[in-house]
């Protein structure tokens, strides 16, 4: 695709963004259900404003709460039965070992984990009212209101910096409103827009590591979610790069609710308000993250903050 509009054809994708690339398709040609919450699906049409980075619209985001959430792949039980809340407008850090089920605790948010053959998840995951697994909600509007950022920067390699940026509004039903704007002013919100603002045409692949994964951050606030998943952001940042998407989080949280899984407990001190901590499927506790790493209540948490678990 290019800057007017006209359409190209998306080759050599790698499999993380052909997965996105393919929700995203799919919901151009599926239909938003009428039911639950108006608010969720009204996200998928609603615009989003040009602004500076440095003065980003507050709104108040929409909280996520999960009952009693159980994750499976076959017969193995990843996540077991959680209770847990995200605040709206805050950012919450999951922490804890490989495997303890973090990355999955995520995608069960925006319903992603149903995608892996042999996976589902039981239980509730509401965002305010609305419970995403209710069999009346439509899963396309989900994922549209539930932004999704992966540990490894994924641009769509074929794609333009302008055409990664575009993809959602194009396919989704925000395609008629101004679409240069709708890019200029998610790469304003992603801090990526004084960098890039000369090269739009550019291949998207052609950025370094970090403005790669600011591009799939602006890519995910085209559609003006309501929540954002990140899994490890930064994990394959240099400091740097790491250090401005930390910022941008910080900005980011005064118009999204943010969930971010990090094995970085430094990181989770400087972005998080609240930080949960996880082992072998089960939610060990949850508190504020100053108490997590300076008072935490259980002897577990602990252990894995001060680096003496194992």
């Amino acid at each position: 695709m290019t800057t007017d509009g006209s359409t190209t054809q998306a080759t050599d994708v790698d499999p993380e963004s052909r997965s996105e690339l393919d929700r995203q398709q799919q919901s151009s040609s599926e239909p938003s259900s009428e039911q639950g919450s108006r608010r969720i699906i009204d996200s998928a049409t609603a615009s989003l404003p040009a602004r500076n980075n440095a003065d980003i619209e507050a709104k108040p985001g929409l909280s996520v709460r999960l009952e009693q959430l159980r994750a499976f792949y076959g017969d193995a039980e990843q996540v077991k039965g959680i209770d847990l809340e995200f605040r709206a407008n805050e950012v919450t850090a999951i922490i804890g070992p490989s495997g303890c089920g973090k990355s999955t605790l995520v995608r069960c948010i925006n319903r992603m984990h149903e995608e892996i053959p042999g996976a589902r998840a039981e239980g509730r995951v509401l965002l305010e009212d609305l419970d995403v697994y209710d069999p009346s909600v439509d899963v396309v509007a989900v994922r549209r209101a539930v932004g999704m950022v992966f540990q490894k920067p994924n641009p769509f390699p074929t794609m333009s910096i302008f055409d990664n940026v575009a993809a959602g509004p194009r396919l989704s039903s925000r395609r008629g409103g101004d679409l240069r704007a709708m890019v200029e002013a998610a790469l304003r919100s992603a801090g990526l827009w004084d960098e890039v603002a000369d090269r739009l045409d550019e291949p998207g692949a052609g950025l370094s590591g970090g403005q790669q994964q600011r591009l799939c951050i602006a890519r995910s606030l085209a559609v003006d979610p309501e929540v954002i998943l990140m899994d490890e952001p930064c994990s394959a940042l240099d400091p740097v790069a790491t250090l401005k998407v930390e910022e941008l989080i910080d900005e980011l949280k005064e118009r999204y609710t943010i969930v971010i899984v990090t094995h970085n407990m430094q990181q989770a001190a400087r972005v998080a308000n609240t930080t949960a901590f996880l082992l072998e499927g089960e939610l060990i506790e949850h508190a504020s993250t100053n108490d997590i790493f300076t008072n935490p209540k259980d002897e577990r948490t602990e252990r894995y903050v001060t680096g003496k678990f194992g």
